[in-house]
């Protein structure tokens, strides 16, 4: 993942560093054309939200959590 922001082949935006609970290391989050957006921390933590709105948090160890709008 290259340090900064832009757009990749697919269309979506992406910005690193930048994941929400840190602002440098290897986070970073893509806003996808879709509506859809991902983060991934520096704890090793993952935020999923689909276009229709449902989340998914993944934990660091490895527990997944969803959520509807």
């Amino acid at each position: 993942m290259p340090n900064g922001h832009g757009v990749n082949s697919q269309g979506n935006t992406y910005n690193t560093p930048g994941g929400t609970n840190s602002n440098s290391g290897s986070s970073y989050h893509y806003s996808n054309s879709n509506g859809s957006y991902y983060y991934q921390n520096d704890n090793g933590s993952t935020y999923y939200s689909s276009p229709s709105g449902q989340g998914t948090y993944t934990s660091p160890s490895g527990q997944s959590h969803t959520s509807s709008k």
